[in-house]
């Protein structure tokens, strides 16, 4: 009743629609739900059905198949169970004492231990596929309910979010109707931070062109508020109609540099990293380290950074998007291949930064006289189906700084000097501009070290200031 009751709240004829889409996924991963489960063991019925497959191979023209088949087939069921859990526990290796057993009981013993193994090892790479296929359909169930989700949030924040204005909407026909462009319609939108965002479908009158920062600047001067064009939006509008976005303008702005070696110093390192604008006036920054080090482990990092980007760009949640991204990396592996992950995301309208870590080493904030360190104990992603996602929020001030690092930045300094090392490092620079500021640290690290990389070394520095 309480879904109903919420639903009918919403009757935007497209959220119902999104929200009937959104119930058909829940529907279909409770489905998956209601088909075979997980088995440790082997069923009794399981049992039998190898028991008949055995002695139909090895009995059938043996001359005491009546008398073991017979009066004696509880014991003649019993010397195959016995084969199978020792076999369980020990493998293909049978205690001495068992292979007497079974030579005194069966004239066949050779053969039918063979059998035995085989009917049994048979049995279990089933069992094993069967696992993992039922481990993979839970995986998928994850996905689908996460994005089910994520649909009925997305549609109820925009529904929430879009207004209609319509003196708002013929004072900006009118002001840009005076700069040459005709406007066909308008879109306003409110985020959940109560900033504006307004798409506006335009065209210029013929022969000329209009960049889209002016039209920012003319649709901003109505509305009252300082707008840029989005993201990506197009420069320049020209004769036929197209939509565009504006955007309110953030407080803050990054800048962000890089330092990395390779392993060995060679040129292919298995570190990859992601800076990325995002929707909501995020500013996105990821670090990961792959597996290994060189060619190998860069294209597992590479595909874990392009995934992230690519959820993350779309809108999805940063936990829902490792999430799906460490599914996705579990779900049909024959062998485990995992990444660290290391994120940050600053929102630029409020100056905060939200630090997300799935098996990543150590995040430092620089200030003016002190060095904080962010760390986590949770295990990169690829390994475990289901995986615990820290996430710390911290408030940033105009002239900080955030170092993101790789664990072979840390592992080329000594096991109980590390931190102080790096924190040293970091403190004592009055460098400015972040690119000089991670080049600094890594030579730093490795001028101490006195070594050639062990492994590979990135180091990510991003300043924060107020515009």
């Amino acid at each position: 009743m309480a879904e109903i009751k919420e639903k009918e709240m919403f009757m935007n004829p497209y959220v119902i629609q999104m929200d009937k889409f959104a119930d058909s996924l829940v529907h279909l991963s409770s489905t998956f739900l209601t088909l075979e489960k997980y088995k440790g063991t082997f069923s009794k019925d399981e049992i039998d059905e190898m028991f008949l497959r055995v002695t139909g191979k090895v009995c059938e023209n043996c001359e005491q198949k009546a008398q073991c088949l017979g009066e004696k087939r509880v014991h003649t069921y019993q010397m195959m169970y016995e084969i199978l859990c020792t076999a369980e526990q020990y493998g293909a290796e049978l205690n001495v004492e068992l292979k007497r057993k079974l030579q005194k009981r069966c004239q066949m013993a050779p053969r039918f231990l063979r059998e035995s193994l085989e009917t049994f090892e048979n049995a279990k790479q089933i069992l094993m596929w069967n696992n993992r296929m039922v481990q993979n359909r839970e995986g998928y169930v994850g996905q689908l309910a996460s994005f089910a989700k994520m649909i009925q949030y997305t549609t109820r924040e925009l529904d929430a979010g879009i207004f209609r204005d319509d003196h708002l909407e013929k004072r900006l026909k009118t002001q840009l109707k005076k700069s040459g462009i005709r406007m066909l319609s308008s879109v306003f939108y409110m985020t959940p931070q109560g900033k504006y965002e307004i798409h506006l479908t335009v065209k210029t009158s013929k022969g000329r062109l209009a960049s889209t920062k002016e039209i920012a600047a003319l649709v901003g001067k109505c509305v009252g508020r300082d707008l840029l064009p989005e993201q990506g939006e197009r420069p320049v509008i020209g004769e036929d109609y197209c939509t565009v976005a504006f955007v309110e303008s953030a407080r803050y702005h990054t800048l962000q540099g890089v330092a990395k070696i390779g392993k060995g110093c060679e040129k292919i390192s298995g570190d990859t990293f992601l800076m990325a604008d995002l929707p909501g006036g995020k500013k996105g920054i990821a670090l990961s380290d792959g597996m290994g080090s060189g060619e190998e482990a860069f294209r597992e990092s590479a595909m874990v950074v392009e995934m992230l980007e690519e959820l993350l760009e779309a809108g999805f949640p940063v936990d829902t998007a490792v999430q799906m991204m460490n599914t996705a990396l579990v779900i049909g592996r024959e062998e485990i291949r995992f990444s660290t992950l290391d994120i940050s995301l600053f929102d630029l309208y409020n100056g905060t930064c939200e630090f997300v870590k799935a098996g990543a080493a150590a995040t430092y904030i620089k200030r003016q006289d002190t060095v904080e360190k962010i760390s986590s104990s949770t295990l990169p992603i690829g390994v475990l189906q289901e995986i615990e996602i820290e996430s710390q929020v911290r408030e940033l001030h105009s002239g900080d700084y955030v170092i993101m690092l790789t664990d072979g930045v840390l592992d080329a300094l000594p096991v109980n000097e590390q931190d102080t090392l790096l924190t040293t490092f970091i403190q004592d620079s009055r460098i400015v501009n972040p690119k000089e500021l991670a080049h600094h640290i890594l030579g730093q690290v490795l001028e101490w070290s006195g070594e050639v990389p062990v492994d590979d070394m990135t180091i990510l520095v991003v300043g924060i200031w107020k515009r």
